[in-house]
């Protein structure tokens, strides 16, 4: 009996002993087995994809890992799923079907019109008399307005919070407290398309911008401007409305006044803000090609507006204003002022108008 107890006694001590090292093989199993489920879980990988939907597509990519110190090179096998594109907003011009009128030169532009500069005859329509958004093209009355309006060129103005673009949240170079010449104002505002210097320009007149609007809308009824109407100085508004037969009547305004000809062709230029330099370059690049000769131009996007283009140049000798609204692709506005030149350079003299819808 005492011969059993003793071997029962040296059993338990083995078992004793042995349970540490068996837990440590445990813990390592263990450890290897949760390794190599997270390195299981990294072979598969989504990756999303813009573009019409389609099935899933699976590759297979080459990693270099590190385990325990020690690189290691695994392969792993990458899905990625399209994702359907979002539909692009409407336009106004949509909404009103004027995307589906066609046109001989196949214009991208929803609205075209070219009137010859030294008798306003209609050399080219689409959709002439229809109010659309104008986007930015806004800006050359409110240039307009303050040449006409005499103001100090010379005289110091300051952005403020209320120049900040809370609806559309559009970008600005321009710092809250920057401090620029009207006339450096309306340079980048018609060249650049700078929103808070046109917002600046129209606060800093006489009344403020409730009564600098009203000075638009005023200008735009003198001119015979009848389906015109502008509610800010910038055109970040979609109510910001006109017809294409309207803006050609402001472009002839506009070319009377050689700062709004200058400020909105030049191709780049360097302003002062703040005492700092600054260089701006234009939102029309044909102004910068050596084949154009444009006299006056503005272009203008918000969503609701879509690309347009207000511009005089001349075209064998003749000095045409070419209006191109809600038009559908970032160089569609300038692609169709090209189409449109070389419709105008293969004309005879006998035949110089084609309506186009």
């Amino acid at each position: 009996m005492a011969k059993f107890k003793l071997a029962l006694g040296v059993l338990a001590s083995l078992l004793f002993a042995l349970a540490p090292a068996a837990a440590v093989h445990a813990k390592e199993a263990n450890g290897k087995s949760s390794a190599a489920k997270k390195q299981n879980t990294k072979k598969i990988k989504v990756v999303l994809r813009k573009g019409a939907a389609a099935a899933p597509r699976e590759k297979t990519v080459r990693r270099v890992v590190t385990v325990r110190g020690k690189r290691k090179v695994v392969y792993q096998k990458v899905t990625s799923v399209a994702v359907p594109m979002a539909a692009p907003m409407p336009t106004m011009g949509d909404l009103a079907g004027l995307n589906l009128t066609r046109d001989p030169l196949d214009l991208k532009s929803s609205v075209a019109l070219v009137l010859d500069q030294n008798n306003a005859e209609v050399l080219f329509e689409k959709n002439s008399n229809v109010a659309l958004p104008i986007a930015s093209i806004t800006k050359m009355m409110t240039g307009l307005v303050v040449v006409e309006a005499r103001q100090d060129m010379e005289e110091l103005l300051t952005v403020t919070d209320e120049d900040v673009d809370r609806a559309k949240f559009s970008s600005s170079r321009l710092k809250v407290g920057s401090q620029l010449t009207r006339g450096n104002m309306l340079h980048i505002a018609l060249m650049s398309s700078e929103n808070r210097a046109a917002s600046a320009l129209g606060r800093n007149y006489p009344g403020g911008l409730p009564a600098f609007v009203d000075a638009m809308n005023s200008k735009a009824r003198q001119l015979g401007m009848m389906d015109t109407h502008y509610v800010d100085s910038s055109g970040l508004s979609k109510m910001n409305v006109a017809s294409a037969r309207d803006l050609g009547k402001l472009a002839m305004a506009a070319l009377q006044h050689p700062l709004l000809r200058q400020y909105s062709t030049d191709p780049k230029a360097i302003v002062e803000a703040s005492g700092q330099p600054m260089q701006f370059g234009n939102t029309n690049h044909l102004v910068a090609n050596p084949g154009w000769d444009i006299g006056l131009q503005k272009t203008g996007f918000i969503n609701e507006a879509g690309r347009c283009l207000l511009m005089q140049t001349v075209i064998e000798g003749r000095a045409v204003i070419m209006v191109f609204l809600d038009s559908k692709g970032k160089q569609s506005r300038t692609a169709d002022a090209g189409r449109m030149r070389k419709w105008l350079e293969a004309l005879k003299p006998a035949n110089m108008s084609l309506p186009g819808g």
